[in-house]
């Protein structure tokens, strides 16, 4: 396989709750994945060493790297998931190596149906002891920026979902290896335009998730953002509204190297049977959004 242009590769995430995530990854990568994100939902449920070991054994020979491990939950929270969620950000700090990733990423979490500006003590309390951690060991912490249905005044899980929460978390810990795990979908959910955001935030950037969004602008303008009908969807890269050419290109103006690994599972159209379908399909548009094949000078 020839190598991905100039060090951005596209990849998947793959569900490491799951029984056999090896088995996941010998499916899917005869498509073409360059990269996966193996990923945890609230908690971390594997032997870490045996599982980067089947991963590894998965990926054989392949130019496929796995650069970022996620863990989502709520780790600012005490209930028991919260707790679980924590140990698992902990235990993947301390095992990324075994993968080869240099990132995990996740949610910050948040205290629940408070405002953001509530968050922060704890967020600064937690985050600040685990990037030392993850420091200690080369890994860079990256928040996704997805709002998980909350808002600034309320929600359940993240506060990293608009710029304006970043500016005070990065104050509030000013380590330079906390980021973002971006996409430009969560901030069309907002109706921001995600192109300025990469010119300003690009070296926060740590790692990419492939997801677009629909805006459904004529809904908006008979049934507004929070009437009977969604006013935005979710969509898999190639079937959004984002051009992603435009996207790898500031990227790259940019320096940024690293991962585009595609969040599948959202989209409504290309999801259940088609699921994989429209992830292949999003895999090859980002590749030729990355400029296609390589051609020597």
């Amino acid at each position: 396989m020839a190598a991905p242009m100039s060090n951005i590769r596209i990849g998947t995430m793959v569900k490491a709750n799951d029984p056999d995530p090896a088995a996941s990854v010998r499916r899917i990568l005869p498509h073409g994945f360059e990269s996966i994100e193996p990923f945890f939902w609230q908690v971390m449920n594997k032997d870490l060493p045996r599982l980067a070991e089947e991963l590894r054994e998965a990926i054989g020979d392949r130019d496929v790297t796995i650069s970022t491990l996620g863990m989502f939950g709520n780790p600012l929270e005490e209930g028991e998931l919260d707790v679980a969620t924590l140990r698992g950000w902990e235990a993947l700090i301390d095992n990324a190596h075994l993968f080869g990733a240099t990132t995990i990423a996740g949610f910050t979490g948040r205290l629940r149906g408070q405002p953001i500006e509530a968050s922060l003590p704890r967020f600064r309390e937690i985050w600040s002891e685990l990037s030392r951690r993850a420091a200690d060991r080369g890994v860079r912490l990256a928040f996704e920026n997805c709002a998980m249905d909350g808002n600034w005044a309320s929600g359940d899980w993240n506060i990293a979902h608009t710029p304006d929460a970043w500016e005070l978390m990065f104050d509030a810990v000013p380590e330079d290896n906390l980021g973002l795990e971006w996409e430009p979908c969560h901030q069309m959910v907002y109706l921001i335009d995600p192109i300025p955001q990469i010119r300003k935030w690009a070296p926060k950037i740590f790692h990419v998730h492939g997801k677009d969004a629909t805006i459904r602008w004529d809904v908006i303008r008979e049934h507004g953002i929070y009437g009977k009908l969604p006013a935005v969807f979710m969509r898999t890269p190639g079937f959004g509204d984002t051009n992603w050419t435009d996207v790898i290109s500031e990227l790259r103006l940019a320096g940024w190297s690293g991962s585009i690994d595609i969040e599948g599972w959202h989209d409504p159209v290309y999801c259940d049977a088609l699921e994989m379908t429209g992830q292949v399909h999003g895999l090859n548009y980002l590749k030729q959004c990355r400029g296609g094949t390589v051609v020597p000078n």
